[in-house]
């Protein structure tokens, strides 16, 4: 299974537009970060994880040639603005099989009427085949069994995914024992780390960090990642062994 990192940054991104701060002014790239999103694969099966606003970019930073499907974390900007440059993709193979939560699926739907809609459809307008996750039932994308993990980002419901012996989750605060026990034996464990001072929708280093401890994977590799964290190398030397600072572009391999 290889996963590609195509996006590490919180919802403004690295640089921030505007900002001064000095990392934001960082000439190493390893500091500047797109908004957060994921690509596996596995068995000739091409799965990603979140659309955001970088979407375009990222898929031509990749050379990711085909969708099996997109799997959605939640409905936030950052995670799904990028839905309409599936159309590449829609031209050369059809509907795309898109997942998430059934709210998730209604937000989009309002948002991307013209994508979801199946009468009078605009002419060049992408489709895509909508699938409802649900907490506790596994799907497949192809023959690849996906296992959705239930956690929460403040008050919002969020879903990570369970890929055979990876795990991603994003934009999670809490998350209840019985999920945490979904996630246990795994080799690869990506988990949002927003910055070191508390925030009341994200994990900060202390608790990623508990985290990493209950669950024991392998390896641990940080995701949605603030500019106020500070400069990559910087935070890297603060961490344990097996506990990484992920950077846009990285890949690995499990």
């Amino acid at each position: 299974m290889k996963i590609y990192f195509l996006g590490t940054g919180t919802s403004q991104g690295i640089p921030v537009i505007g900002s001064n701060h000095s990392v934001c002014l960082s000439t190493d790239d390893k500091d500047k970060r797109l908004r957060v999103s994921v690509w596996i694969e596995a068995d000739d099966t091409s799965i990603l994880i979140d659309c955001g606003p970088d979407f375009r970019q990222q898929m031509l930073t990749s050379k990711c040639a085909i969708i099996d499907a997109l799997l959605f974390t939640h409905e936030h900007a950052d995670h799904t603005a990028g839905l309409d440059d599936i159309r590449p993709y829609y031209f050369k193979q059809g509907d795309i099989s898109v997942f998430a939560h059934q709210r998730v699926l209604f937000n989009l739907a309002k948002r991307f009427d013209y994508i979801f809609e199946n009468e009078n459809k605009y002419p060049g307008a992408p489709s895509v085949i909508a699938k409802e996750v649900v907490n506790n039932e596994s799907f497949k994308v192809k023959n690849l069994e996906v296992i959705p993990i239930n956690a929460m980002h403040g008050s919002l419901q969020v879903f990570g995914y369970r890929i055979r012996d990876f795990v991603y989750l994003t934009d999670v605060k809490t998350i209840e024992q019985a999920e945490i026990e979904k996630i246990k034996g795994c080799k690869v464990l990506v988990i949002n780390c927003l910055r070191e001072e508390y925030h009341s929708t994200h994990f900060n280093l202390e608790e990623a960090l508990h985290f990493i401890s209950l669950v024991q994977p392998n390896k641990t590799y940080f995701t949605h990642i603030s500019h106020v964290f500070g400069f990559h190398e910087e935070i890297q030397a603060k961490l344990p062994d097996n506990v990484f600072v992920a950077y846009d572009n990285l890949t690995i391999n499990i």
